[in-house]
């Protein structure tokens, strides 16, 4: 399928236009994160307990959080999960208290409050503050090998500057779609994690793509500049980056839509990421083999230019 036939878009030339979008999308994410202290994270990481209940009756958000407020858990997160009258209720780390100790009081909270409704506890589950660190310990690590070892793969593939680009540009899907969630502080949980290292691996490869045109091209058309072989190849890759593009974001936004409150983050951090993941691509990642090759002795000095064609 090819929406387009021939394109000869000038990307390189207008790169500043990007610097210049990435900015303020940095600038703006920034003051989000100052003004709001930080990402809004689960009690995956932050500790704390959780209780599934599900009741007979019909009930509000609302009515939940009111029930909780005479014992000083209004400001708990509810989430109606999908199901009918089925919510999830994330208590933040309490001390001096037990986790049944908690559950008592938050069904105590709601006998009182919501008279004559039936309801059933069916899970609760906690995690320690210490586990908590833990886990966002491993998390910061598990990005950072991923990263370190896409460095050292890329590198010995193609050249040092091109696994400088494409590492740059993980780097900016991953602060502009951890971004997006502390700008709209909608919550970061382990599935929001596997988003985000899904992202770094979609983005990752079409990347790799277009340096193999990038490759391919130095070698045939040896006559040209860089600026016109980089531009050739990102819009000879167009038509490939648009239709991948376009088939995992017709999947994640049936899963935004139908796929219920649970898998709702998960599901918003891949649609934002196909976007930047193209955007990345096009605008970061190639621009900065661009600029880096102009000041260090421009397409000459680049290894995969100097061989020959087999």
């Amino acid at each position: 399928m090819q929406f387009f036939k021939t394109l000869n878009l000038d990307y390189i030339s207008n790169r500043r236009y990007a610097y210049a979008f990435s900015s303020a999308l940095f600038l703006i994410i920034i003051i989000s994160y100052i003004i709001r202290g930080g990402p809004n994270l689960s009690i995956d990481f932050k500790g704390g307990t959780s209780i599934l209940i599900k009741f007979e009756q019909g009930i509000t958000t609302q009515d939940i959080r009111n029930a909780l407020i005479p014992i000083g858990l209004g400001n708990s997160e509810i989430k109606s999960i999908g199901s009918e009258n089925e919510y999830l209720i994330y208590i933040g780390q309490q001390k001096d208290i037990s986790v049944s100790e908690t559950v008592q009081q938050v069904e105590e909270a709601i006998k009182a409050s919501l008279v004559g409704i039936s309801y059933e506890i069916l899970k609760t589950d906690t995690v320690g503050p210490k586990i908590g660190q833990e886990l966002r310990n491993a998390v910061i690590w598990a990005i950072l090998l991923s990263l370190l070892l896409m460095l050292i793969y890329l590198g010995w593939r193609f050249e040092f500057v091109f696994a400088v680009g494409a590492i740059v540009a993980l780097f900016h899907d991953v602060i502009v779609v951890v971004g997006a969630f502390i700008v709209l502080n909608y919550e970061i949980s382990i599935k929001e994690i596997a988003a985000f290292l899904t992202i770094v691996g979609y983005s990752i490869n079409d990347t790799i793509v277009i340096y193999d045109r990038i490759r391919e091209n130095l070698k045939i058309y040896r006559n040209d500049n860089l600026e016109t072989i980089l531009n050739r190849s990102v819009n000879q890759c167009m038509n490939r980056t648009v239709n991948t593009a376009l088939t995992v974001f017709l999947v994640v936004i049936s899963l935004y839509i139908l796929g219920g409150e649970v898998i709702k983050g998960f599901a918003f951090a891949m649609l934002i990421g196909v976007f930047e993941g193209v955007y990345s691509t096009v605008f970061v990642a190639s621009p900065i083999v661009y600029e880096w090759q102009v000041r260090h002795g421009g397409k000459e000095q680049l290894k995969m230019a100097k061989r020959k064609i087999r």
